[in-house]
């Protein structure tokens, strides 16, 4: 027993003797990128996956214990695949992580060195135009209970949502955006994609929310696409529901309800603005939406 604990000591010693500061940041920057990975499984349908590998690797390894060869065999041949198996499986998450790691702080600062067009002034005029229009234009739907879902693409490029509709690259104004959902236009029941302050494309077809288990069955497909564009990419959601006229915000998989002409304008401005061009001193453009009076995270 003291020999074990003497050996023990003398291996941690010596570890410590050849510990140097590079392992220090080696350390620290693997223990982030777990934390990460953890963050971006938990509460997912990749946590689920995440159980189901580690009971296989806990039955291969039981299977090692008591020599259940033809087990074995199996868990090892199944396990030479497991990279491209995760890679197939976990394709969604990690087509999200790296969407997120495109739009870090260090993606935008890269950006913003190349001289990417949302940083250019006449871009956010536009940007701001179009706006404007689809705020006017959603209080006229409020009145008329007209249906409506619009989305502002940010640095997510939507060309595979773009592709499902009809490009339209028109100037953006309300008696425009009123034609495209007139409930009898033949466009009116999908998407209308605004790319830099233009309305790009109209009667896109939208991913639904992977979480409809958690919607309130009195959201309808509108709102399930809404919540679902936003979980797929950082685009900002628009929508008007046909039953009550009330409209919502859909951003990071959060639905914000009950959004008025001034308040939704407001808002907009806030989360699709170019920060850099808007607020010069550090501001966000990724903030949550804090004008709306109900918030919720896929459900309600």
């Amino acid at each position: 027993m003291w020999e074990t604990i003497v050996s023990a000591y003398n291996s941690f010693v010596a570890v410590m003797k050849a510990f140097k500061a590079t392992d220090v940041l080696d350390i620290l920057v693997v223990s982030f990128i777990i934390y990460n990975l953890i963050k971006i499984v938990r509460e997912t349908r990749a946590e689920q996956l995440v159980k189901g590998i580690l009971i296989l690797l806990v039955a291969f390894f039981i299977s090692g214990i008591f020599r259940l060869k033809m087990l074995n065999a199996l868990f090892t041949s199944f396990f030479q695949f497991s990279v491209l198996a995760v890679l197939i499986v976990f394709q969604p998450e990690l087509r999200s992580a790296l969407e997120h790691i495109g739009r870090s702080k260090i993606a935008k600062y890269w950006n913003n060195l190349s001289g990417g067009s949302h940083a250019e002034e006449e871009n956010v005029k536009q940007i701001k135009r179009a706006i404007h229009c689809v705020s006017d234009a959603a209080n006229n739907f409020q009145k008329s209970k007209t249906g409506a879902l619009i989305i502002f693409e940010r640095q997510t490029r939507l060309g595979d949502i773009i592709n499902t509709g009809t490009v339209i690259d028109a100037e953006p104004s309300v008696s425009m955006i009123g034609n495209i959902f007139f409930n009898k236009a033949p466009l009116h029941d999908g998407a209308m994609i605004v790319r830099d302050g233009k309305l790009y494309a109209a009667g896109c077809i939208l991913p639904l929310t992977a979480n409809n288990s958690l919607v309130s069955s009195e959201l309808g497909t509108r709102h399930r696409a809404a919540i679902g564009i936003s979980e797929n990419s950082d685009a900002v959601a628009v929508v008007v529901s046909e039953e009550t006229g009330n409209i919502s915000i859909a951003i990071n998989g959060v639905l914000t309800r009950d959004y008025t002409r001034e308040t939704l304008d407001g808002t907009l401005e806030e989360l699709v603005v170019p920060p850099k061009a808007e607020k010069p001193e550090g501001a966000s453009g990724n903030s949550a939406p804090r004008k709306g009076r109900k918030n919720e995270k896929n459900k309600k």
